[in-house]
């Protein structure tokens, strides 16, 4: 595909990152804000003081838009006309009053946006009776650690429809980055009138209270006419917020015209703490003003730091059931009046821009529901960017104009992290239950941001390096609530991955980045030698890792048994790290030769770190196991373990992720690698020579080498590879119907119990919600799936598949009979974890569980929740319901499977697995031979498609599969045999393809359809630039796949014994 897309040309002027959906979603109740003398930071700053407290390091709210500092803030807010306050931020439960921690008691989705913030849509579902507020409080206090959550749509309070689809949209200029143009669209979706009140906000973020350097004069804002506000910034002179009239709420009703209130984002100290307002008009005057009905709580003089635009549709009962609002406003450096129509073509061209750009990231012809899928996940990682603010000096000491905190507060939270100074738009893992980065979440989220915008993925790379992040000593801070805590070492893989799939998609190789990073990497790996190594055994401690739970003892505290945990997990991650390292090493030493003896350097830490792991206590010239291995030869797993002495270990045999992740650590050499790198070679050599007792047990094979006479580092042997399979792909254990577990199965009538001096600690499988408060029983390792371990899996498959080929085959599932090579297993899974979120024959979804309204509703069945984990036993989604984040990399895993042709065999799959597709559904069968009218789009949709791309089979090998999943270059594709395998290994080349006439019958549909700009638009307008490409991706795939619709071959080999 040729040319740029207009998305990809605003991405090359860094103007276009200015403004974006960067305003946190929860800035109440953070460790930022928290200035308690115990560091409760849920009871020091709760949900009820958030409308009349004034921030510190953020801004809140709804839909919210803000330039890189969150300088100037556009929200809105709403109102029922029976809520005691305004809807102005989202509402959920602290960590104490949720029966599973903190969470989110609202509906709302993200459906769009763009790298470049161009286009974004949001999606608020607002209430026409009273929120809930204390009942949601009362009915999970009541609530154990066993039972579900009870949730908003428990309520009832969505019955009989009695709601308003709110729907957000702001777009930028043609050719201006910093106008913005917005629209807000009410649906009535029940079946009475029903008020509503529409406030779109302006919130200048207080900077000048604290008497720190950072700003220089006081911001403001005021009314110049009745539809319009100046704003005036520092850094961004003079911007007007205008409004035009609303339509009325009928066709013949009158126009809505808003009314324009002022007041100061300053704290309500009064209504807080009973003391004197130091302002007359305080942060909380709207509430005061609109739902209490006080009038001398606004400025009258319609100046201030806070305003509003007020629509009232009330007239006759308010909106039509059935029926909808709109109002339109813009901030733009001029003041002229709102154009509507103009405004509403920006809207469109900007959403058909995203319909090309996004069909240009994944151009294979897919179905629409798996497009909307992935684009719904790209809109979640878009939407979860902010603002983070954090200086820790001014946090820990005080600003100058304020109070001093408590000496040692909060027992001296972070104060090894004085050196921090963060003031970047980062990617956070869910912008409500968890508003702040968190390390290892970041390094996946640059994986499907890689895919969009590599940009954005290096930068956040490169900050955590950065050394107003890193610690001086090393360590990458892993989240605000204990900086210190220890998160795995996934760095140097996201950034090579990043570096490998901008090469890829984009062709850009970005060698400048990955030394960059390179070099400040191996400040984080010495970190690890000298500080998670205690005793210098190359076995490694590490603490929960992320993990939480998944121990039987709290691995980040010491251990009631004495001694020391020696991890499997931690020393997997290591040797992980150490052969990432390598990786990044020898590619840098393509262009800068210097580099060849510092990834001979990383290939002996690998080998010595897998010698210890599994032979540790052996002699030199022994080739058995130690007895006080990791490794367990008669479980044939790893395990963690207890050392009390130089020789003294007890083993806990609890079958987990920690026993999965030593599969993380593999790598294929090419046999030429080592004539292009003579240094490399010859320490290599001299290694194998002088060291031949470790290498020649830590090398899978130095004689027989694998295909294409490659060498394996691997921390397993193919025998142990095997035996951990036997056990990973066997639904009694590992394998769920949705991925792989984080616990085996095994331990729900088999718990690990241990005393300790007469206190029981217990270990048990748990398939859903964590049924203890460790790490503040919000999350669960004991059982649920988890997107970033599953990810890591795949890939490590995939690698192992390019070393033992095609004839290495396991059982999958075990007990079925059906034989599976590594790279079909890896698919296999990847299948199982993207059904997670399409729908089954009845049209659910398994992560909405059994709830019929999430899954049946027309206003609620297209939208798709991206939750933190999953119940291993029914794939409902639990936790942070908007971990847009690391559960956004199925959006890789749509791209790469985008031509895959078969259903996962859960419960089991016919031979015949090419008559249907986890690409398009039976049910979308049913469609194939109607007209192009009938392949409608759902109102309101996420994000809308120009025809719904269904029937396609692939013609991929399963080596081209790994190929692209890797995102191997053109010289790595070679190198594999890409081509020769295909012709070589029968039947891998042999997916079923659609006949010609059936594409055809296809480009006739596309070329009948229209490009619906807008769910509220009347008058569509084709995208021909994109109708161009999906005819391109139609016509590649007929010549790619040529006579192959006839081919006998089963495309996964499947062998029935």
């Amino acid at each position: 595909m040729t040319g740029l897309t207009a998305e990809e040309i605003r991405l090359q002027n860094i103007r276009f990152r200015q403004w974006g959906s960067y305003v946190g979603e929860r800035q109440w109740a953070t460790v930022r804000e928290d200035y308690s003398a115990d560091g409760n930071a849920w009871a020091s700053f709760p949900f009820d003081h958030s409308k009349s407290r004034t921030y510190r390091w953020g801004e809140d709210g709804i839909a919210g838009i803000s330039d890189r500092r969150q300088l100037i803030n556009v929200t809105m807010a709403l109102w029922n006309e029976k809520d005691d306050i305004l809807k102005e931020k989202l509402f959920g439960l602290t960590n104490s009053q949720g029966n599973h921690g903190e969470d989110v008691k609202e509906m709302y989705y993200y459906l769009d946006n763009t790298p470049s913030h161009a286009y974004m849509k949001y999606l608020y579902k607002y209430p026409q009776s009273k929120f809930p507020y204390q009942q949601l409080i009362d009915e999970n206090a009541k609530r154990t650690r066993l039972e579900d959550e009870y949730e908003l749509t428990d309520t009832g309070i969505f019955k009989d429809n009695k709601y308003f689809d709110i729907v957000f949209e702001c777009a930028k200029g043609d050719d201006a980055p910093d106008d913005l143009y917005f629209r807000i669209t009410a649906y009535n979706r029940g079946n009475e009138p029903a008020p509503l009140h529409i406030l779109p906000h302006l919130v200048l973020r207080n900077t000048w209270a604290w008497g720190t350097e950072e700003v220089k004069s006081k911001p403001s804002a005021k009314e110049i006419d009745q539809y319009t506000i100046e704003v005036e910034q520092e850094r961004f002179g003079k911007r007007y917020l205008v409004f035009a009239p609303a339509p009325g709420c009928t066709e013949g009703s009158p126009d809505v015209e808003p009314t324009i209130l002022f007041t100061e984002n300053e704290t309500n100290t009064q209504r807080l703490y009973g003391q004197e307002n130091k302002h007359k008009y305080v942060k909380d005057a709207f509430h005061d003003h609109i739902v209490d009905g006080k009038e001398d709580v606004v400025n009258p003089d319609k100046t201030g730091t806070k305003a509003c635009g007020w629509f009232q549709f009330n007239q006759n009962g308010g909106v039509a059931p059935g029926d909808y609002v709109t109002i339109r406003y813009k901030l733009t450096r001029d003041k002229s009046d709102v154009d509507e129509y103009e405004l509403d073509q920006i809207l469109s061209r900007r959403q058909a821009e995203a319909d090309e750009f996004f069909h240009k990231v994944t151009p294979l012809p897919i179905s629409n529901e798996l497009r909307q899928i992935q684009r719904q996940a790209f809109a979640g990682l878009l939407w979860t960017k902010q603002f983070y603010h954090f200086v820790h000096n001014y946090w820990s000491y005080g600003d100058p104009n304020t109070v001093k905190p408590p000496i040692n507060r909060a027992n001296g939270r972070n104060k090894e992290w004085s050196h921090l100074f963060i003031d970047d738009i980062l990617s956070l893992p869910d912008k409500w239950e968890y508003p702040f980065f968190a390390a290892w979440d970041s390094a996946f989220h640059c994986i499907p941001f890689a895919m969009i915008d590599p940009w954005f993925a290096k930068n956040q790379i490169d900050l955590l390096l950065r050394e107003w992040y890193m610690h001086p000593n090393g360590q990458i801070p892993a989240y605000e609530w204990n900086f210190s805590d220890v998160n795995p070492p996934v760095h140097a893989w996201a950034a090579y991955r990043i570096y490998k799939i901008e090469r890829k998609m984009y062709g850009v190789e970005d060698v400048d980045f990955l030394e960059k990073v390179f070099q400040k990497l191996m400040l984080n790996f010495a970190w690890w030698v000298n500080r998670k190594d205690a005793e210098g055994l190359n076995v490694f401690e590490g603490g929960f890792l992320g993990l939480d739970n998944i121990g039987v003892f709290n691995r980040s505290e010491a251990l009631p048994t004495g001694g020391s945990l020696e991890q499997a997990d931690s020393t997997g991650w290591m040797a992980f790290f150490s052969l990432q390292m390598l990786n990044i090493a020898l590619e840098l030493a393509k262009t800068r030769p210097v580099y060849e003896n510092i990834a001979s350097k990383f290939f002996e830490h690998f080998v010595i770190i897998a010698d210890a792991m599994t032979f540790r206590g052996a002699d030199n010239f022994e080739t058995g196991n130690a007895k006080n291995s990791l490794w367990d030869e008669k479980d044939q797993f790893y395990y963690d373990a207890i050392r009390y002495g130089d020789h003294n270990t007890q083993s806990l045999p609890v079958r987990s992720l920690v026993g999965l992740i030593p599969l993380y650590a593999s790598l294929t050499l090419e046999p030429d690698l080592m004539d292009k790198f003579p240094s490399f070679k010859k320490r290599l050599n001299w290694f194998l020579t002088h060291r031949k007792s470790i290498s020649e047990r830590n090398i899978a094979s130095m004689d027989a080498r694998g295909v294409g006479e490659r060498l394996l580092l691997a921390l397993v042997s193919k025998e142990r590879l095997v035996a951990i399979l036997d056990r990973m792909l066997n639904e009694d254990e590992f394998l769920s119907p949705y991925g792989i577990r984080s616990m085996s199965k095994y331990h729900k009538d088999h718990p690990f119990e241990m005393d300790v001096n007469g206190q029981q600690f217990k270990v048990e499988y748990l398939p859903g919600e964590s049924d203890s408060g460790m790490f503040g029983g919000n999350s669960n390792w004991r059982g649920p799936i988890w997107f970033p371990t599953n990810f890591l899996l795949v890939e490590a498959l995939q690698r192992f598949y390019l070393y033992y080929g095609p004839d290495l085959k396991v059982e999958c599932p075990k007990g079925s009979g059906d034989f599976l090579n590594l790279a079909q297993c890896a698919q296999e899974i990847q299948h199982r974890l993207i059904h997670l979120f399409l729908r089954d024959e009845d049209g659910n979804r398994a992560c909405n569980g059994d709830n019929e309204l999430l899954n049946q509703d027309p206003h609620f069945k297209d939208y798709i929740p991206f939750f933190e984990y999953f119940d291993a036993d029914t794939g409902r989604g639990l936790g942070a319901s908007h971990q847009c984040g690391w559960t956004a990399v199925v959006a890789k895993w749509v791209h790469d499977n985008a031509a895959s042709s078969r259903v996962p065999k859960t419960p089991k799959t016919p031979l015949q697995r090419s008559k249907s597709s986890v690409f398009m559904h039976n049910s979308e069968d049913i469609f194939a031979c109607k007209a192009a009218e009938e392949l409608t789009h759902h109102h309101p949709e996420s994000s809308p498609m120009p025809g719904n791309l269904v029937r396609r089979k692939s013609g991929k090998s399963l080596l081209n599969l790994t190929v692209n999943a890797l995102d191997l270059d053109e010289d790595e594709e070679y190198a594999h045999g890409k081509i020769d395998a295909a012709r070589k290994l029968e039947g891998l080349d042999h997916g079923v393809c659609v006949a010609g006439e059936m594409l055809q019958n296809e480009l006739n549909a596309l070329e009948a359809t229209e490009s619906n700009v807008s769910i509220d638009s009347d008058a569509g307008m084709p995208n021909h630039s994109l109708l161009d490409q999906v005819k391109a991706a139609f016509e590649r795939y007929k010549s790619r796949t040529g006579d192959e619709d006839n081919a006998s071959g089963d495309e996964l080999e499947t062998r029935t014994h």
